[in-house]
C-alpha cells in the first residue's frame, strides 16, 4: 500500500431491511421500545449482517502493542519497558484483558506492532494468538519529528487491514481492538486535539497515573509538539505525525472490519483515537461500531461527542487493552438473543394492545 486510494473503505450500510427489522422488533411481547438500548443493538446487527436473524460467530479481540518515541519526553510515569513486559503477560495469559475475553468467548491475538524492548520469554498460553507485525522499534519522538513517514503510515493501515482478514477468513463476525504502548495516551490526545479541534490542555490526561506536575509536564510537551507540527495535511499525515504503529494498525483494521461487515466494539481513548482516524477517512465505518464505554481517561467523552457516539457502560475504566470492548459483547449476545429467540405477539397468543 503506497497511496491513499489504496486504503480499503468500507461501503454506506445497507438500510433496506429496516423497516423489516424493525416490525420484527416491535411485533416482540413487550411494550414497543421497552428494551430500550438492546432494540437498537438489535436493529444494527441485524442491518450489519443483512438479516432479522442476526447471530454472533467466533467473536475476536486483536490487541496491538507498540512504543512511542514521545516517552523520552517523561510524559508517562512507567518506563517503555513496560510495553514488552506487558505483551509477555499477555502471551503467558495473566492480564486483564486474557480474563475477560476469556469469560465472554472471545477469542484473543497479540499483535507486536512495534515494540521497542526485547519482549521476555514466556510460555504462551494456548488461547492467546500471537502475530509480529513490527514496523520497527516505537516510533520517532514527535515532540521533535514526526513519529513516522507517511508510507509507513500507510504501511501500517495495510497490515492492521490484513489481520482482521486473517480473522474473517476464520468466520469472525464480531470484533473488538485492544492496545498496549507506554505513552500512547500523548499520541491520542494529539491526534484528538488536531482532528477534533479542540485544545490540547481538554485532550490531556493522567494516563496511567501521573500526578498534577506531571499531568502538566505533558500537557506542556503536546503544546510544544503541536505547535511545532501545526501544518500537518490529511488525516493520513495527522497520523504519521503523531500517532503510534499500534494506532495506525488499528486504524486499518477498523476500516477492514467495516468493509468485511463485521461489528465493531470500540474500546476507550486510544483505540477510539484509531477510529477516528478511520472516520476521518471513511465516515461510513461508524454505522458498523458499538461504542463499549465512556473511558474515564480525560478527553474520551468530547471525543466520542464529536463522533456522536452514546456509550453503553459507565464503569470508570481507563485501562485500554480492549476490556471495555469486551465487557460490551455480553450486552450484544443479549440484543441479538432476544431478536432470535423471543416470541411475537403473534406466535405466543398475546394481544398487542398498539395492534
Amino acid at each position: 500500500m503506497s497511496t491513499l486510494n489504496d486504503i480499503p473503505l468500507p461501503p454506506a450500510l445497507d438500510r433496506s431491511l429496516e423497516a423489516e427489522l424493525r416490525r420484527v422488533i416491535d411485533m416482540k411481547t413487550k411494550p414497543r421500545g421497552s428494551l430500550g438500548r438492546l432494540e437498537a443493538l438489535a436493529l444494527q446487527a441485524g442491518l450489519i449482517q443483512r438479516t432479522t436473524k442476526p447471530r454472533i460467530v467466533r467473536p475476536a479481540m486483536i490487541v496491538f502493542a507498540a512504543d512511542h518515541g514521545i516517552a523520552a519526553e517523561g510524559v508517562s510515569s512507567y518506563p517503555q519497558e513496560v510495553t514488552a513486559q506487558m505483551v509477555a503477560n499477555f502471551l503467558a495469559g495473566g492480564a486483564a484483558i486474557n480474563a475477560l475475553s476469556r469469560s465472554v468467548g472471545m477469542t484473543l491475538e497479540i499483535v507486536d506492532a512495534g515494540v521497542a524492548t526485547p519482549i521476555p520469554a514466556v510460555q504462551a498460553g494456548p488461547d492467546v494468538g500471537y502475530e509480529r507485525e513490527s514496523l520497527g522499534p516505537g516510533t520517532r519522538n514527535f515532540a521533535r519529528e514526526p513519529a513516522m513517514s507517511r508510507a509507513t503510515a500507510l504501511d501500517a493501515i495495510a497490515r492492521g487491514a490484513a489481520c482482521v482478514r486473517r480473522h474473517a477468513a476464520l468466520g469472525t463476525n464480531v470484533i473488538g481492538f485492544g492496545e498496549m504502548g507506554i505513552a500512547n495516551t500523548s499520541a491520542a490526545a494529539c491526534l484528538m486535539s488536531r482532528l477534533c479541534g479542540v485544545p490540547i490542555d481538554d485532550c490531556v490526561g493522567r494516563g496511567t497515573g501521573l500526578d498534577d506536575r506531571g499531568l502538566a509536564h505533558k500537557r506542556e510537551v503536546l503544546g510544544r509538539a503541536l505547535a511545532l507540527h501545526a501544518d500537518t495535511g490529511d488525516a493520513v499525515d495527522t497520523l504519521a505525525t503523531f500517532g503510534g504503529f499500534e494506532i495506525a494498525m488499528m486504524t486499518g483494521a477498523c476500516l477492514e472490519a467495516a468493509r468485511a461487515g463485521m461489528t465493531i466494539l470500540v474500546d476507550g481513548f486510544i483505540a477510539t483515537s484509531a477510529l477516528l482516524v478511520a472516520a476521518t477517512l471513511a465516515p461510513a465505518v461508524l454505522d458498523y461500531c458499538v461504542f463499549a464505554h465512556a473511558s474515564d481517561e480525560t478527553g474520551h467523552r468530547r471525543m466520542l461527542a464529536h463522533l456522536g457516539a452514546a456509550p453503553l457502560l459507565q464503569l470508570d475504566l481507563r485501562l485500554g487493552e480492549g476490556t471495555g470492548a469486551a465487557l460490551a459483547l455480553p450486552v450484544l449476545r443479549a440484543a441479538v438473543a432476544f431478536l432470535d429467540e423471543m416470541a411475537s405477539f403473534e406466535s405466543a397468543g398475546v394481544s398487542d394492545q398498539a395492534g
